[in-house]
Parts: C-alpha cells; sequence; structure tokens
C-alpha cells in the first residue's frame, strides 16, 4: 500500500538485489510449497500472464523472452527478462542470463531488480518437484539426470527433497562433465551419484528422470524408460526436442500450462508441437496441468505402470512467486543495495 515505508515517495529507491544474495536467500523448500497454490491460481484463470514473448537474434540462435506475471491472490506483480543462447554452452559460457523486476501491485511503483539467473535454475527445479511430488510414485528411488549443466545440477539437489531417492545417476554427451558433476553432487549429498556410460545405462531401472539438456535431436527413448517411471523434461527445446515421439505418445502428459506449451515456437514446447503437427496426438493427449492436480480436479497418476511425463516450458508465475520469496527475505533481514532510480 502507500503507507507503507518504501512508498513515501514516488522516487522511492529500488531495492538492488544481487545473485549471490538471491542464492542464499531462496529457500528451495519454501519456493516448491508456495508453487502449489501459485499453480492452482494459474489454472483456475486467476493469474494474469501474457504469453511469453521476445525478438530473436537469429545469426547465433538466441532469444530475449520477456515473461510478465501478475498473481492477484499475493499481489505478486513482477517481469523477467530472460536471454537464452543455447551456442554459449560451446563457448564455456552460461546459456541464460536473466533479470526480474517486482513492482508494486497497486500502484505499479517499481520495488526491486534482481538476478533471474538463480531464480530460474531453482524455480524450474522447484516445479519439477512439485510435479514430481504429485505424480511420481511415492517410493520412487533411483533419479537419472540427462544432462551436465545448472539444470541437472538444480534438479540433482531437489528431487531428492519430495522422494526418498538413494541413488543419482548422471549422463551427458561428455562423460568427462558427467563425471565432474557427479563428483561435486557427491561433495552435496548423503547419497550415491555416479556418472553413467550412457543415458541408456542411466536409465535403467531409474523411476525418476530429468531431460535437461539443449539437445536438438532426442536424447530419451521409450525403450529405455522403466515401467511406472516418472519424466520431468525441461531442456530447451527451440531448435529440437529432447524427447522421442513414442515417449511423449505413450505417456500420460502433464505441464504448469497448456497455453504455454501449445504456444507457436520458439516459447512453445517442440517436444509436444511436434507429435502434434505430425498427426501423432492431439491437444487433448495433455493430460491436464499441475494446478488441475494440486487442486484436485484431476486424479494424477493413473496407475503404478503408467509412464507420467512433466513438460516444462518454465512460466511467469513461477519467476514471480520466487521473486516475490527473495524481496521478502531481503526486507526481512535488510540486504539488497537501495538505488534512486528517479
Amino acid at each position: 500500500s502507500l503507507d507503507a515505508p518504501y512508498l513515501r515517495s514516488y522516487d522511492a529507491a529500488v531495492l538492488i538485489i544481487d545473485r549471490k544474495t538471491v542464492e542464499a536467500l531462496l529457500d528451495f523448500d519454501q519456493l516448491v510449497d508456495a508453487l502449489t497454490p501459485a499453480m492452482i491460481e494459474l489454472s483456475t484463470g486467476a493469474v494474469s500472464m501474457p504469453p511469453r514473448t521476445g525478438p530473436r537474434v537469429a545469426e547465433v540462435s538466441g532469444v530475449l523472452g520477456v515473461m510478465p506475471a501478475y498473481l492477484p491472490g499475493s499481489q505478486t506483480l513482477a517481469c523477467k527478462l530472460v536471454s537464452i543462447y543455447p551456442n554459449n554452452a560451446a563457448q564455456g559460457l552460461p546459456t541464460h542470463s536473466a533479470l526480474i523486476l517486482v513492482f508494486d501491485a497497486p500502484t505499479g511503483f517499481p520495488l526491486a531488480l534482481m538476478d533471474g539467473t538463480e531464480i530460474t535454475a531453482s524455480r524450474t527445479a522447484a516445479g519439477s518437484a512439485l510435479a514430481t511430488r504429485l505424480l511420481a510414485p511415492s517410493d520412487a528411488s533411483v533419479l537419472a539426470i540427462v544432462g551436465t549443466g545448472v539444470q541437472a545440477r538444480s534438479h540433482a539437489l531437489g528431487l531428492p527433497r519430495v522422494r526418498p531417492v538413494t541413488e543419482v545417476r548422471i549422463a551427458g554427451r561428455s562423460v568427462e562433465k558427467a563425471r565432474a558433476l557427479a563428483q561435486e553432487l557427491a561433495a552435496e549429498l548423503t547419497i550415491p551419484v555416479h556418472a553413467a556410460s550412457s543415458v541408456e545405462e542411466a536409465l535403467k531401472g531409474a523411476d525418476l528422470v530429468c531431460t535437461t539438456t539443449h539437445s536438438p535431436k532426442p536424447v530419451l527413448r521409450w525403450d529405455w524408460l522403466a515401467p511406472g517411471a516418472h519424466v520431468n523434461a525441461v531442456g530447451l527445446d527451440v531448435e529440437g526436442r529432447e524427447l522421442d515421439e513414442a515417449t511423449v505418445v505413450n505417456s500420460a502428459v502433464f505441464v504448469e500450462s497448456r497455453a504455454s506449451v501449445l504456444a507457436p515456437p520458439p516459447a512453445g514446447a517442440n517436444d509436444l508441437l511436434f507429435p502434434i503437427r505430425d498427426g501423432r496426438i492431439t491437444a487433448e493427449h495433455i493430460q491436464a496441468e499441475v494446478g488441475e492436480v494440486a487442486a484436485g480436479s484431476h486424479p494424477g497418476r493413473a496407475s503404478a505402470e503408467q509412464v507420467t511425463l512433466y513438460k516444462s516450458v518454465g512460466v511467469a508465475v513461477q519467476d514471480a512467486v520466487a521473486a516475490k520469496l527473495v524481496l521478502d527475505a531481503a526486507r526481512e533481514r535488510g540486504l539488497g543495495m537501495e538505488v534512486a532510480v528517479a
């Protein structure tokens, strides 16, 4: 409200929160819990979230995504700007860079500007953790991660918080990178972590699978999946797709938002758009949004043998929820730097 001390006047300072502070303040368990009502709110149509848009930098296959959202339940108004440059990986550079602006909903005044790269990593894994909590077998214990980047790491750390994982397997195009990530994770987790020689080996008997790659060609095949497995597919598929067609056709598919995954490229999910284009499935193949499962309006997993697939493209609602948690924590602890912008 206008009575709040940080809104004494129009030229109130904006709080700048850097990446290290964001990382220190963002609690993963709290974020997973906060996403539950937010995803329900999204699925009921209460949230204002325009389709992700932004210019493409065609010569380097780059995209600048603009992702605004307003959640009336928590009065959260935020917008993320995220650059997605898959080719950076070959140069040893991050593929994603992001900033998030948070505004005061009643007045529209800017309140905070914070690093969004750490938030993107954490909220994506938290979304998968929520989907895993809702859809995966309750006793799922073997986690296979396909990929060796930021999302591979965040998923390997996050999913054991919602299921009794006793083993983590890492697979990637580079066995050396898989080994390096496995060694790094083993120092942080209290469960065995090892690198697999191939994706097929990593998936053998795994009941939790996360695909986190930028591969333009499928890295996961239906024949490699164990009955009853749950798959979180979060990789970037601007030019191709991570999953083979059979995986999509044969799985029970769940999404964050139907509108988001079915949006035209590059915003939508090629893993779903390609089979729809080719007449193998229709949009009705999507069983439900995770918010519908969380609300109890869809039962989720239908049987112990069913393979469930959560396809994520990233939605602004999740960024806004995470940013609000960070801003609230920064205010409570007196962290961040105030900068006058007017």
